[in-house]
């Protein structure tokens, strides 16, 4: 069997298209296959479907296709144009890709299996393609099936922001906190990050929309309020990123007085740091002999952590007004400490306070949103990335 039918039938070529010529490149481990329709051919409207004469062509474009053993194999044709009557002048799709790739069909679906398989970076090495050529791989295939989802009514929003690369590189990951799925991700963390995904939603969507869950972030907050109905009522500061306010305090006040300490000859609180980090009740049981002692003892970081533990409690009421009192308590203790951090973050808390306790409204959290960080950290390893929609 000649070279040319074996791979038209690995192809899985169809009228009218063939392979015109097969060329092999050792040095490189190229294998490049050029495609040709016969003469005289017709073809679909892209919009509309009706069949039309071939009016020209597109220059020559080219596709990756399956390596065949350490060959990287490449397509190369001119895509058709068709002249229709009602759309005018459009290029044909080829059957092989989908419109806009550079990949074909079988490729990215090989690819999809790999990268379910593997990080973004260990799958571009496997499939030897660039880190943003197997994200953009990830990226119709969610694209598809956002678009099979259909239009819904997201009622629960969770907006946050997740760093990618060094760099301070970040994307924008918009969840739905019922049915605990991706709904949207986009580079960086601007309001026009956020802005395109509510400009992808229609009216209907945008009024459905009970609550957004997110953190301080301004951007995020001025493009919400722009974009959904008395959005600024339904924002609710999260309560993870509020209490990481606390923790970085915390940990502010350990550092300065781990300095003066260790000035004076007294490493106590070293190697500590993560130990004062922790909740209360989540200690582990290897360290909690040595917490306690910590704890009692006269250290200024004992008292921003009890503090930290303290502002804990606001969440454990059940009306608004009961966890208002609860605020004004610890408030006045916060900023009354002489710990500089504790105060400052005590300040912030309270300059965003009434969308704090819009959580006693909505009951809401972006817990689920820190597990899908989770899973996005095993993707991440490397720079940039652009939008992805539901998973």
């Amino acid at each position: 069997m000649r070279d040319i039918d074996v791979f038209s039938k690995l192809l899985n070529l169809q009228a009218p298209w063939k392979i015109d010529r097969i060329s092999l490149v050792p040095q490189e481990q190229h294998l490049d296959i050029w495609l040709a329709h016969r003469r005289h051919a017709s073809f679909p409207c892209p919009e509309c479907g009706l069949r039309y004469p071939l009016y020209d062509h597109v220059p020559s474009r080219t596709w990756r296709h399956l390596d065949h053993g350490d060959y990287r194999t490449w397509l190369h044709a001119r895509a058709p144009r068709v002249t229709c009557r009602e759309h005018g002048i459009r290029q044909v799709h080829v059957p092989w890709a989908t419109p806009g790739s550079r990949l074909t069909i079988p490729f990215e679906r090989h690819a999809i299996d790999v990268l379910l398989e593997a990080d973004v970076l260990g799958g571009a090495r496997l499939l030897r393609l660039t880190w943003h050529e197997a994200w953009n791989i990830v990226e119709r295939a969610v694209a598809r099936g956002q678009r099979a989802k259909g239009r819904r009514i997201v009622a629960h929003l969770g907006v946050d922001e997740k760093a990618v690369a060094k760099r301070h590189r970040y994307v924008t990951l918009v969840n739905d906190l019922d049915r605990g799925t991706v709904e949207y991700i986009a580079d960086d963390r601007e309001k026009t990050s956020l802005d395109a995904y509510y400009q992808s939603l229609s009216a209907e969507q945008l009024a459905g929309i009970e609550a957004v869950a997110m953190d301080m972030w301004g951007p995020f907050i001025e493009s919400t309020a722009a974009h959904v109905p008395d959005g600024r009522s339904k924002i609710v500061f999260d309560r993870y990123h509020v209490m990481r306010h606390m923790s970085n305090a915390v940990d502010h006040v350990r550092r300065a007085e781990h300095r003066r300490r260790h000035a004076e000859g007294d490493d106590t609180l070293k190697g500590t740091r993560y130990l004062w980090l922790f909740a209360e009740g989540n200690v582990p049981e290897s360290h909690a002999e040595r917490f306690a002692v910590l704890r009692a003892m006269d250290l200024e970081t004992g008292r921003a952590w009890a503090l930290k533990e303290a502002l804990r409690d606001l969440w454990d009421y059940r009306r608004a007004g009961w966890a208002l009192r609860h605020w004004k308590r610890w408030y006045v203790r916060a900023t009354h400490s002489r710990l500089k951090p504790v105060v400052r973050a005590a300040r912030t808390i309270q300059g965003h306070l009434d969308n704090v306790l819009t959580y006693f409204d909505h009951r809401i959290t972006n817990a689920m949103s820190e597990g899908l960080n989770s899973q996005i950290e095993a993707l991440k390893k490397t720079p940039t990335v652009t939008a992805i929609g539901s998973t």
